[in-house]
């Protein structure tokens, strides 16, 4: 992001895009415990936002970890069972919709992940050379991903994989079946300037 602050922090339409992240699912459901995952060297800050913006929706803190996969593992420690979501705190654009059909297919099945078509064509890299994909096949992985909890406890006790990128790869590692659901387009994953300007012309246009 070529930014000062941690993308997760920065500003959308006057607010912290952790801050509007959280408000969705509390907005979808609000039975739902709330979870912050943060490196220690963030909780200060994370404090000091919350209290600048009067943000109150009540949510528990814990240290991150030293890589995605030991961020949710250390995440997993403040939960006693039930359905878990693990969602990026900077995909402040998942539409109720897509939350609830999470939920709902991991309370069926026991793992679902939201899902949206390629719209670009693909290809794999391999030994200098690359091949072309039918996209027609290929599926863009959003989150939240959501799973039982006795199914990612299990999952996560296994050592971590550089070929861990999410958590459905863990899971699928230990054995477990993954279920895909419908996502929403515009759920996409701040990483870029633009993709800073398309959620704040969204959530303005929202509001």
């Amino acid at each position: 992001m070529k930014a000062s602050v941690p993308k997760q922090f920065l500003l959308v339409d006057g607010r912290p895009i952790l801050i509007h992240t959280i408000e969705k699912f509390q907005a979808a459901m609000p039975e739902l415990s709330l979870i912050v995952v943060l490196p220690d060297e963030h909780l200060i800050t994370w404090k000091t936002l919350c209290s600048e913006h009067s943000f109150d929706v009540p949510h528990q803190v814990v240290s991150g970890g030293e890589t995605r996969f030991h961020s949710v593992k250390n995440g997993l420690s403040a939960v006693n069972g039930g359905l878990v979501g693990v969602h990026d705190g900077v995909r402040p654009l998942v539409s109720k919709e897509t939350i609830h059909r999470c939920f709902e297919e991991a309370s069926r099945a026991g793992a679902a992940i939201p899902v949206v078509p390629s719209s670009e064509s693909v290809r794999v890299v391999a030994n200098f050379s690359s091949k072309a994909l039918d996209r027609s096949t290929i599926r863009m992985v959003q989150t939240p991903q959501c799973f039982r909890y006795e199914w990612m406890k299990e999952a996560f006790d296994q050592e971590f994989k550089e070929s861990f990128t999410d958590c459905a790869s863990v899971l699928e590692a230990a054995g477990f079946s993954v279920s895909l659901v419908e996502g929403n387009p515009e759920n996409i994953k701040i990483t870029h300037p633009a993709d800073l300007a398309l959620a704040s012309w969204v959530i303005s246009e929202n509001r």
